[in-house]
């Protein structure tokens, strides 16, 4: 006859392995549904068409989610070039667009035809440096955008075909599909190796790009 004893050692023994198991599988289900979202988020972060500054094999990459009429977006941008000024071989930069402010479609459309006459740069800069005089919220004067264009060597001629082309249309949808499936209500918003910014400031950026950067150098 079994023990008293010996009948409490057995229940403890299979409650201890169900429970270690029940473990083990909730650990693997977390870590799969884990993997699962952060494969989800990295295909909504980076498209192929996304424009890309700074070297594609860099270790850290920053996405930005930017709308070329925010006052907040030309207020980091200086941020961001330092950043990739200070590290030119460990940060590139995906710009994904967030047209939120009224005409800001058509300046994504005006950047995009400067980056087919290699001219993304220039234009872009000269857009913030104007960016006060046609980023009117209400009523944008993008005729002064389009002046800072051509003033930053855009063939304006080229750029009304290119900008004109079904293409156009589909790179601004898909990034705010993205956008909408990663929540993201404010420009500027970043991601830095896919972990969010935790707080809107100007120290936050470069704070989390150098803990990343020390992460991919150990």
């Amino acid at each position: 006859m079994i023990s008293r004893k010996a009948i409490v050692a057995l229940v403890l023994i299979v409650s201890i392995s169900a429970f270690a198991v029940g473990a083990y599988v909730y650990k693997r289900n977390a870590q799969a549904e884990q993997q699962a979202v952060a494969i989800s988020q990295s295909e909504h972060l980076v498209r192929v068409h996304s424009p890309v500054l700074g070297p594609r094999e860099a270790p850290v990459t920053i996405v930005e989610f930017f709308d070329p009429a925010c006052e907040a977006c030309r207020a980091f941008y200086p941020i961001v070039k330092n950043l990739m000024r200070q590290y030119p071989a460990d940060v590139r930069l995906v710009i994904r667009y967030a047209p939120f402010h009224r005409g800001a479609d058509e300046v994504i459309k005006l950047l995009e035809a400067a980056r087919k006459q290699d001219r993304f740069i220039p234009v872009l800069e000269s857009l913030l440096d104007t960016q006060p005089s046609w980023a009117d919220h209400g009523s944008p004067r993008l005729e002064l955008a389009y002046r800072a264009a051509a003033q930053a060597g855009l063939d304006m001629q080229r750029a009304q075909v290119d900008m004109a082309a079904p293409t156009m249309d589909a790179v601004i949808q898909q990034d705010v599909q993205d956008l909408t499936a990663l929540q993201v209500n404010k420009t500027p918003t970043f991601f830095v190796n896919g972990r969010a910014l935790p707080s809107f400031g100007a120290k936050q950026l470069p704070d989390l790009v150098s803990e990343e950067i020390a992460k991919a150098k150990k």
